[in-house]
Order: C-alpha cells, then structure tokens, then sequence
C-alpha cells in the first residue's frame, strides 16, 4: 500500500479535509452537515441511540495490512453494527482522527472513501457529518454513530428469558482467521484465503437485520469480542444462564478447516477451527434471544436456549464457556 504525495500537514487541515469531504454522499435525515460548528440530523422519535468505538494504530490494527479504505470500512463496520444491535436504523457519524505528521493526502482520502464505501454497503441511509482532525505520534481513530429508533424500544442485553431461544445472524470465526492468516509467516496464505482475510479487513454485519430482530427480540448484542464474551455479556446482564448447542457451530469452524490445516503444515502447530468461532471476534455477528414460541427472523440461525440462572453463566455442550475473547485494554 503506497500512499505517495504530499503530507496532510504540508496542504494544511483546510484544504485536506475539504479534499477528502468530497467522497461523503449526502442523506434525507442530515439537515446540516460537515462544515459548521455541529451537525443538524432529523428523527422522528424522540429518542436515538449513541455509541462509539476507538480504533489505536498498533494496538487495534497495523498499517502494514490495513489499507487507508479498510480502515474506514472497519470503522464503519465496528459501530453501525453497534446501532444495530440495539434495534435501531443508523443515520450519522461522526469521525475524530489523530494523524501523524507523515500521513499522506493519498492515505486521508483513501480512509474518506472506505468511510463512505462502509455507510453505502452497510447503512445506506447513513451519513458522515462531521469529525475532527488532530496530529500526534499514531494513527487514532474514534467513530461516533447515532441511530434512529422510530418509535420502537430499544432492544437490550438485558431482556432475555429462560426458554428464549437464542440466535445468531452474521459469521464467526473468519475474522480471527484472517487475521492469523495475516500474521502467519507464510505470507502467501493470505492471499490463498483472501476471503477470510476480507472479513478482517472490512467486516459485513448484517445491519439490516438488527431492526428487523427488533420487532421481537428479548435482547440483543454485537458480537465485537468473541461469541464466549458476549454471550457471557449477555447471560449476566439478563441474570440468566445459556446453553449453547456444540452441534449448531460446527458449521462455522467447519469451513475454516481448509485454512486451518495449510497453517498448521508451515509451522507445525495446530488449530482448532473451534477456537476462532468461539474466541475470536471483528465478525461482528447479531447475537439475539427471541421468545421460544415466536418465529425467528429469516437470516438468524438458532444457536442454544436460555435457562434459569445456573452456577455457569455459559456452557457448550454441557462444558462451561469461560468469558475470553479480545480485551480493548489488557489484550
């Protein structure tokens, strides 16, 4: 990935943010967008739902693999996900970065067109209207999302039941094995198992899909950190237990082998496909629990059930699910 040209310090703040602007497409619901003090965005409710996600250069990515687009993709990604998750329509973001004083325009407009890639793909009624730029010693990046209701409530990860059944819309796995497929030093695997390393780069989560669960959902989380975390997430917010169903995710690490297999030949260690579904995350998966006798939403996959509250918050076929997946602080 070569970004050459001039520096974003050497054109200035104006005139590099007025030339990466230009990729962002406009939406109905933003009556005023970048360009004043703050944004105007119309809702009809009177209520919509915040969330925000940080990503740090070297801790959270590495610029050795993520282009300037995919990491406007990813941060896309990340927090409309987020919204989704809580039943809601995401309708604006808003980007703060730190660049350093060796960013290129190149790489600042690239980022703006993966932004705006990321809303068109995923949250087409989505806008980015507005951000901040600042300088220092690594790339930083903060993504603020907003999301309209519509006069429905939100769903929580709080509200699931026992007997609910509990339910999963998106992939797993495939980002942490990109990722380790990106890491391996066999740097040709990657580009054998270019799909999974996709999902890495630029995670597609079924945002749709997360106002239409809503219509029926219990609760509902995004699966950011790993599928053993957030169910764990889930279960203690609800004060109840889950039984996930071993059966049910063997698909998942099932076509994972393949990859799984060529990186065990190179470094003679060995995997477990199992290990990317259940402790991997970045898939950025809809995990929701609906009521036992309601139908589940076209796109979701039944996983597991809730039960009362056990001594285990998780277990996987009768074996406790310990709470480990990726830490935003320690890890």
């Amino acid at each position: 990935m070569n970004y050459s040209g001039p520096t974003v310090f050497e054109l200035g703040e104006v005139a590099a943010l007025k030339a990466a602007v230009k990729n962002f497409r406009k939406v109905e619901t933003t009556l005023v967008g970048s360009g004043d003090d703050a944004a105007v965005v119309a809702v009809s409710d009177g209520r919509f739902v915040v969330t925000t996600d940080t990503m740090v250069e070297g801790h959270d990515f590495r610029n050795d693999f993520s282009s300037g687009y995919d990491l406007g993709f990813k941060a896309v990604a990340s927090n409309v996900a987020d919204v989704a998750a809580m039943g809601a329509k995401p309708i604006a973001l808003v980007v703060a970065m730190v660049i350093t004083r060796d960013t290129t325009q190149m790489w600042l407009e690239d980022f703006a067109r993966g932004l705006q890639s990321g809303c068109n793909q995923l949250a087409p009624e989505c806008e980015i209207v507005g951000g901040d730029l600042a300088s220092g010693e690594q790339i930083v990046i903060a993504v603020t999302a907003h999301g309209h209701l519509a006069g429905a409530n939100p769903v929580l990860r709080s509200g699931a039941k026992s007997g609910d059944k509990v339910a999963l819309a998106g992939t797993l796995g495939r980002a942490a094995c990109g990722l380790d497929l990106l890491l391996h030093q066999d740097k040709t695997l990657a580009k054998a198992y270019d799909e999974w390393v996709a999902v890495q780069l630029r995670p597609t989560p079924p945002i749709e899909l997360g106002v239409l669960a809503a219509k029926s959902a219990t609760a509902m989380l995004d699966v950011s950190d790993s599928l053993a975390l957030d169910c764990n997430r889930l279960a203690e917010a609800s004060d109840v237990s889950i039984e996930l169903d071993r059966t049910k995710l063997e698909g998942y690490a099932a076509v994972l082998e393949l990859a799984a297999q060529s990186m065990d030949a190179r470094d003679d260690l060995v995997r477990d496909p199992l290990d990317w579904v259940l402790y991997g995350g970045e898939d950025h998966a809809l995990l929701a629990t609906f009521p036992k006798d309601s139908e589940i939403p076209r796109g979701f996959k039944v996983i597991g059930e809730v039960v009362k509250r056990q001594k285990d918050a998780v277990t996987l076929g009768g074996v406790v699910l310990q709470a480990r997946g990726w830490d935003s602080v320690s890890s």
